[in-house]
């Protein structure tokens, strides 16, 4: 698996999750899945979002 594809798919991991987020603020629920599965440990947690972000800009810089 090359960097774009794992980028494309944290990408899409992220959409899917803000998504949820979204969805259960609007249905008064906590639907954040990243939360859910790695809240025990917070750091695990925060490294996730930054990946999820870097794969964003990874995605905008190497658009084709």
């Amino acid at each position: 698996m090359d960097l774009g594809s794992v980028a494309w798919l944290l990408a899409v991991v992220g959409a899917l999750n803000w998504g949820l987020v979204g969805l259960g603020g609007f249905l008064g629920g906590d639907w954040n899945v990243v939360h859910v599965v790695l809240g025990a440990w917070p750091q695990v947690e925060w490294l996730v979002y930054v990946l999820v972000g870097l794969s964003g800009l990874y995605l905008v810089v190497n658009k084709k």
